[in-house]
C-alpha cells in the first residue's frame, strides 16, 4: 500500500512531500523530496503492529532516523536529519 506524506522540519524553514510504501511482511520504504530541492529515500519495519521505525538517505549526504504510529491507513511521526527536529503525516 503507497499513501501519501507531508512533513516539516521544527523550524519549518523546510517542507517535505512524498510517498510511503508498505508491505504484507511488514517493512516498507519512503521516498521524499524537501522545498530546498533536497530528495531523500530510505526504509522503515513494523516493530509492532502500530509502531514502526526507520532510517533514511538524502542525495546531499545528510540522513536521520524516525519512528511513527500509524492506524494502517494514516499515522504520525517524527524524527531527525542532520539532527534537526522533523515531524510529518502520512495517509
Amino acid at each position: 500500500m503507497t499513501l501519501p506524506l507531508k512533513g516539516q522540519t521544527a523550524s519549518g524553514a523546510e517542507t517535505f512531500s512524498g510517498k510511503a510504501t508498505g508491505y504484507v511482511d511488514g517493512a516498507g520504504t519512503i521516498e521524499l523530496t524537501s522545498s530546498k530541492g533536497r530528495k531523500c529515500t530510505g526504509t522503515f519495519v513494523y516493530v509492532t503492529k502500530r509502531n514502526g521505525e526507520g532510517t533514511f538517505t538524502c542525495q546531499d549526504g545528510k540522513s536521520g532516523d524516525f519512528k511513527f504510529v500509524s492506524t494502517g491507513l494514516r499515522g504520525t511521526g517524527s524524527g531527525t536529519i542532520a539532527g534537526e527536529l522533523f515531524t510529518f503525516t502520512f495517509g
